[in-house]
């Protein structure tokens, strides 16, 4: 057994401990379901093999997806799940493409934030020996800002798909602000198609390249024209948000500087997150100390859609030991018409190891 087994196996039993149900998943993981949450952009991180009954495997980019899929099909209420076993990623810069994650994950659907503060408390208790600098963050406020923004729903739409993607969000804001190239080279583009009718350009560029056909086409274009009918996002608001993805505070003075911006879609996630510090006060964790980064979780973190957090060490050639956060919707997308409020994350015991 390695050092990194080893801290994996004490893990593991401090989770079984504090109430969790140890579980397993196949490393075999069927693509289909991975592609329908990620889209293709998964292929770029997972391993992808075909077998000849199943179809399309992926071999298991993490335990998150499968635990979600079993306690939806069988799971009582509440659950504590944990689990410990290799993951397997595409990774560039010399980091590890197999490695060990130990998880804990919550099902309940009562006091939300409660379960938030158990399970980061939790993982702080765990890894309170290493030298390591929590984050916290939020995807729902970050969710709520741009809901509240006044736009079309499918600039809300575009843009909360690109939550994900800091520079391709920054670029669409800009754009649909009526600022930056994006805007300028926009504008140009639907001059030259309000200039010439859709099906004359289609024939004009003669043999078709692609999967879309004519119709799809010229519906795009139609979006596009309507699109630019839409008056710019006002600046005031543009800035707002910006401001708040830049915001890096202790949690408490985070709270108070997001309450003041008078926003009125924040609230209900706002309350969310008050509700979330007075759980974490008392399970030991001080509001007043702990850091939030209202842009934390945007670029690894993709079914996460409210608290989010991470353990970060001081060295930076290494990620994150640590990763979790909120994931109601996935449940509602695997749990076939079914869903329950969970909350989990995840360590990786190879990282710890070097820390040592």
């Amino acid at each position: 057994m390695t050092g990194a087994d080893a801290l994996a196996a004490t893990l593991l039993a401090e989770m079984q401990s504090a109430g969790a149900v140890p579980v397993a998943a196949d490393i075999l993981q069927p693509a289909e379901t991975l592609l329908d949450l990620y889209g293709e952009d998964i292929r770029a991180r997972a391993y992808v093999t075909h077998d000849p009954d199943l179809g399309e495997m992926m071999l298991r980019p993490d335990f998150t997806v499968p635990v979600v899929q079993a306690h939806m099909r069988i799971g009582a209420e509440p659950a504590r799940y944990c689990y410990a076993g290799p993951v397997f990623r595409k990774q560039t810069g010399g980091r590890a493409r197999e490695y060990l994650q130990v998880g804990y994950e919550i099902f309940a659907r009562d006091d939300p934030a409660r379960a938030d503060a158990e399970v980061f408390a939790l993982f702080a208790r765990l890894l309170a020996p290493y030298a390591l600098r929590p984050v916290t963050g939020d995807i729902g406020i970050l969710k709520a800002a741009v809901a509240g923004l006044s736009t079309s729903d499918l600039r809300k739409t575009a843009l909360l798909r690109h939550i994900w993607h800091p520079k391709r969000f920054r670029a669409l804001l800009e754009r649909m602000g009526g600022k930056g190239p994006l805007a300028e080279a926009r504008a140009d583009l639907i001059a030259r198609l309000r200039a010439t009718p859709v099906a004359a350009q289609i024939a004009e560029a003669g043999q078709l390249v692609g999967l879309r056909s004519e119709a799809e086409i010229a519906a795009r274009v139609e979006r596009l024209i309507a699109d630019a009918e839409t008056p710019p996002i006002p600046q005031a608001e543009v800035a707002a948000l910006e401001g708040l993805l830049a915001l890096k505070s202790p949690a408490s003075d985070a709270l108070a500087q997001m309450r003041a911006m008078g926003w009125d879609a924040l609230a209900p996630a706002l309350d969310r997150l008050e509700a979330r510090l007075d759980a974490l006060a008392s399970a030991g964790i001080d509001p007043a100390t702990l850091p939030f980064e209202a842009s934390f979780g945007r670029t690894t973190m993709e079914y996460y859609d409210g608290f989010v957090f991470g353990f970060l060490p001081a060295r930076d050639d290494l990620p994150p030991v640590a990763t979790g956060g909120r994931y109601d919707a996935l449940t509602a997308v695997l749990g076939q018409g079914q869903a329950i409020p969970a909350v989990g994350g995840v360590i990786r015991p190879e990282l710890l190891e070097a820390l040592a």
